[in-house]
């Protein structure tokens, strides 16, 4: 179900990579243009399965595309990537949507909705109020801050509350895992990683209890070719619809290319809600994913990583999106 601005904040109420680069089935790219483009993903399964699809099903030389892609641990990184010209298309959670709506970049695609983001605590804290004074670890214009955020808000608390230390995501699974910080802004897949070492771990709060929906998204560099644009959203498309009617097929796909047990990502797929390609373009055209946007929006000007809420349109590119499907 959709939310308005109001419902969703009512309900509301730079670093180095870190993962080894997998390459695709081409290619290092040219910029985004003549039908080569280079391709970010975070190591999950969000960011992974489409990916792992397109490769696997031949959907790249399907549409007349070659892809080469590179992990990275986190969406603004891959911003950042864009916005220098060493990438031309990326994934993004739900906490880093204040970066293409301030212009650095534009979402293609939504993913997915999903659930992954948790405020966690070492053994003893059982509230967010009880980490009131104390070290949170949190990946800053994540969605760990995100999070981290929503469960101060929840609690007529700020970040002055807290003693927040900004660390990318594997030191926050390191610091935590070693007794460094007492809580953290994270997500799975890496809350899974944190528990085998720490399996008393507390959650104090997730955005699944807090409600609302947080989109995942592809996004592109302001100055890629339009149309490999479109061809590439069809490969997304595509496999998107695979991803839908296989879900375990899917999760051994993404396993593949993580090089991870596909146990894992199957946990991981658990807090993820998928959308056929069909419903993203009803949604697109009815103004649920620009109200889903809207909302996002909102909150990052209420947190100040926006000045102001911009129109949807000026950086969700529907048009591309609902080109490619016809």
């Amino acid at each position: 179900m959709s939310m308005s601005r109001r419902g969703f904040l009512t309900a509301l109420s730079a670093t180095t990579l870190g993962l080894t680069a997998s390459a695709c089935s081409s290619d290092d790219g040219d910029g985004g243009s003549g039908g080569s483009v280079r391709f970010g993903y975070i190591a999950d399964y969000n960011g992974a399965s489409l990916l792992a699809i397109a490769d696997q099903q031949g959907l790249w030389k399907k549409h007349g595309v070659s892809a080469s892609y590179k992990a990275f641990v986190n969406g603004p990184i891959q911003i950042q990537a864009l916005g220098s010209g060493d990438l031309d298309y990326g994934y993004i959670g739900p906490g880093a949507m204040w970066l293409p709506a301030s212009g650095r970049s534009k979402i293609v695609a939504v993913n997915t909705l999903t659930y992954a983001d948790h405020v966690i605590a070492r053994p003893g804290i059982s509230s967010i109020a009880d980490l009131r004074g104390k070290k949170v670890g949190v990946p800053e214009g994540t969605s760990g801050e995100m999070i981290l955020n929503l469960a101060l808000r929840e609690a007529g608390m700020t970040m002055d509350d807290i003693k927040k230390v900004a660390m990318d995501p594997p030191t926050v699974v390191s610091a935590f895992s070693s007794g460094q910080i007492d809580g953290a802004g994270i997500f799975y897949p890496l809350i899974d990683t944190i528990r085998k070492k720490v399996p008393d771990l507390v959650e104090v709060a997730s955005t699944e209890k807090i409600g609302g929906n947080f989109p995942t998204a592809f996004v592109a560099g302001n100055k890629v070719d339009r149309a490999t644009e479109v061809k590439v959203v069809r490969v997304l498309q595509e496999a998107n619809d695979w991803r839908a009617a296989h879900p375990e097929e899917s999760i051994t796909a993404a396993a593949k290319l993580l090089k991870v047990p596909a146990a894992t990502v199957k946990a991981d797929a658990s807090h993820v809600r998928t959308l056929t390609t069909a419903d993203l373009v009803a949604k697109t055209k009815d103004g649920t994913i620009a109200g889903w946007l809207d909302g996002m929006s909102d909150f990052f000007v209420s947190t100040g990583q926006l000045d102001k809420a911009p129109e949807t349109d000026s950086f969700y590119a529907a048009d591309v999106y609902t080109e490619a499907a016809a």
